[in-house]
């Protein structure tokens, strides 16, 4: 039995091989010069280096984009304007001197940041459970996605995400460092 499918397998190796088609001859077409295709009938085949900034990139809805790295430098420069709001310990509501980075935070989606989306990071110092800080980074991404839409941004541009006390700027182990994990930052989306 077993040298019968040996013997077959070693015959369909053979019959398939056997039945591999021919290479086609292949064709140097860099010998050609344009003048022995001209003289044949057929056009000859012009290159040209287009310049980068000559390029346009199409996405998916068709639409233009001009400059993309421009856009991208643009979106960063303008991210970098966005100011970063800070909470107390185990707090979601922005206090009066928070509101005014609130404010100029708006007037800046308003404005320069208008064809951008928005995204608002909660984040938490390291007390407390993983969960709760995770619920309390979302309620402090509400709470200033509420006053971005109260200063007119459409809270269709605007996504919220927590980092509960994952995303941290100071990693020491002091009040102050604590205090500064206790924030809102905003950053911008295409």
């Amino acid at each position: 039995m077993k040298k019968t499918v040996l013997w077959s397998a070693v015959l369909a190796i053979f019959i398939l091989g056997g039945c591999s088609s021919k290479d086609a001859p292949s064709i140097d077409a860099s010998n050609e010069s344009a003048s022995s295709m001209a003289e044949q009938g057929g056009t000859p085949i012009v290159t040209e280096t287009v310049a980068e900034e000559d390029i346009l990139v199409v996405d998916e809805n068709g639409v233009v984009n001009i400059d993309q790295d421009g856009n991208e430098k643009r979106m960063s420069t303008l991210e970098r304007r966005m100011q970063t709001i800070s909470f107390a310990f185990d707090k979601f509501n922005i206090v009066d001197q928070q509101a005014d980075r609130m404010t100029e935070n708006s007037e800046l989606a308003n404005g320069d940041a208008f064809n951008f989306k928005i995204k608002i990071e909660g984040n938490c110092d390291e007390w407390g459970s993983d969960e709760y800080n995770f619920a309390l980074g979302l309620k402090r991404a509400n709470a200033a996605k509420e006053v971005m839409v109260m200063n007119g941004i459409d809270a269709a541009r605007i996504t919220m995400i927590s980092y509960g006390e994952s995303n941290p700027v100071c990693t020491e182990k002091t009040q102050v460092c604590w205090s500064q994990n206790r924030r809102v930052d905003f950053k911008l989306l295409p």
